[in-house]
């Protein structure tokens, strides 16, 4: 066995026993205990994240770095593009249709799960070493449960520097370019792929260095312009596609189910693979309950920390419930997923559009890929900076970024398994302190949740 083929299969082990039934109860058992312990709250309050998006309630002078709607934006950057196009793939290539089934229950359950965490992010913001105001799942544990939780803390801040790569991000831009821009072309061929990997990872490498210069200020206003139109564009390109296939929708839900229940479908027919393939795809699409979102919705400018956990929870719902799941049924209806052995993440995706437009299906899903992975890439550099900070402090700020672009090359030739294994163990380890630091606070979240929309009065422009 190849030093390769054994880093594959410690990493796999790592992330079959990480994603453990203990985790699951905690992400999903934790979720719903939020939703019955806020009864029901977030959903009843959509409304009310409408207007916060709408930018009713902002008040400049707020502390804070961005508005409501760039921090969501920001927060969906990360989860958007290839976490619900190459992600989905993988879920259905891994444990089957069944798998989606289980990615929809991390959404319905994560809807809570982020309200609560983006809430207190903004309620126990803390002073980094720079002395600016942070927010995020360490900055929770340190200033809301105390010093004796902190290991918890540094837990969260080297998981996130592991895990909030842009490798992952990198690896699949650049495949899905190959696949479907440069090879029908003909500007790709076997003696020359790598040196065309190595110039897309630097060009996107410089790229990323462009926007991250201006810090979280420019990368909020640059997902805040690229996200909803990307999410606008790719929503229209799977309606086509559903609309094509529209008489076996009914067979693709049903599918689905059946499967989620038997896992017959699986390779091996496990239940389990799909009940944790379908969990750990949903928590890497929307990030509930892992904590990497806090990140961004720690850095909204408000004084009230309830408004951003309404404006966090409209999160699962359009990048899990609406995006995954019109990739999903793409790739059902089609039957991409059963014709495409050997064939894995974002190529499967792209193959499934092919069913229908022909060689601009890949063409056209690149349109959308490629802006929503690089807006992932440059909201990453932004986590992973924060939990290096909080360890480390700002004076080496400038050798993490150093390092992070240098991964974004390396990433545009990396192994996928290695890739997505590492991501996926990492997620694990980071929603440990997550959703223990949460369950632990809810019930002041519920608290200040209960004082807010007491006092809530929509007529005036402060809540």
């Amino acid at each position: 066995m190849s030093f390769i083929e054994t880093i594959d299969v410690f990493l796999a082990t790592f992330v079959y026993y990480a994603w453990g039934k203990p985790l699951l109860i905690l992400l999903v058992g934790g979720g719903l205990f939020l939703l019955i312990s806020s009864r029901a709250r977030p959903y009843r309050h959509l409304g009310h994240s409408i207007d916060l998006l709408r930018g009713k309630y902002d008040d400049p002078n707020d502390p804070g770095q961005v508005p409501h709607r760039q921090a969501l934006s920001t927060a969906l950057s990360g989860t958007l593009g290839l976490g619900n196009i190459a992600g989905v793939a993988l879920a259905i290539s891994t444990g089957g249709p069944g798998a989606i089934l289980w990615m929809w229950v991390t959404a319905l359950v994560g809807v809570a799960t982020k309200f609560f965490t983006a809430t207190l992010a903004v309620m126990y913001r803390g002073r980094d070493a720079a002395g600016e105001l942070q927010g995020g799942p360490m900055y929770v544990i340190r200033e809301g449960l105390g010093k004796k939780w902190l290991p918890l803390a540094y837990l969260f801040a080297i998981a996130g520097l592991c895990g909030l790569l842009p490798v992952f991000q990198s690896n699949q831009t650049v495949q899905l370019l190959r696949e479907s821009f440069a090879l029908p072309l003909g500007w790709v061929g076997a003696d020359n792929a790598l040196s065309f990997d190595l110039t897309v990872g630097v060009i996107l490498a410089i790229a990323a260095m462009a926007v991250i210069v201006g810090r979280i200020q420019r990368i909020g206003r640059f997902a805040v312009r690229i996200v909803p139109a990307m999410v606008v564009f790719y929503l229209a390109l799977t309606l086509i596609v559903i609309g094509y296939f529209w008489d076996q929708v009914p067979a693709a839900f049903a599918l689905i189910f059946t499967d989620a229940f038997t896992g017959n479908a699986v390779v091996g027919g496990t239940l389990g693979t799909v009940v944790a393939t379908g969990i750990s795809r949903g928590a890497f699409s929307n990030e509930a309950g892992i904590g990497s979102e806090s990140l961004a919705h720690g850095a909204a400018k408000t004084t009230e920390p309830v408004r951003e956990g309404v404006v966090a929870m409209v999160g699962p719902i359009v990048d899990t419930l609406v995006v995954c799941t019109c990739t999903a049924l793409v790739i059902l209806l089609t039957g991409a997923w059963q014709h495409g052995e050997g064939v894995e993440g974002v190529s499967l995706t792209a193959s499934a559009f092919s069913q229908v437009f022909g060689h601009w299906g890949p063409l056209l899903l690149l349109v959308m890929v490629v802006p929503l992975a690089f807006s992932t890439i440059v909201t990453y550099w932004y986590y992973g900076v924060k939990c290096f900070n909080f360890l480390f402090g700002p004076r080496w700020q400038w050798l993490y970024s150093a390092l992070y672009i240098v991964l974004i090359v390396l990433g545009a030739v990396a192994s996928l398994n290695i890739v997505n294994n590492v991501i996926i163990g990492m997620y694990a380890v980071m929603a440990v302190p997550t959703m223990v630091s949460t369950l632990i606070l809810s019930g002041k979240v519920n608290r200040a949740a209960d004082r807010y929309f007491a006092s809530f009065d929509p007529n005036k422009n402060k809540a």
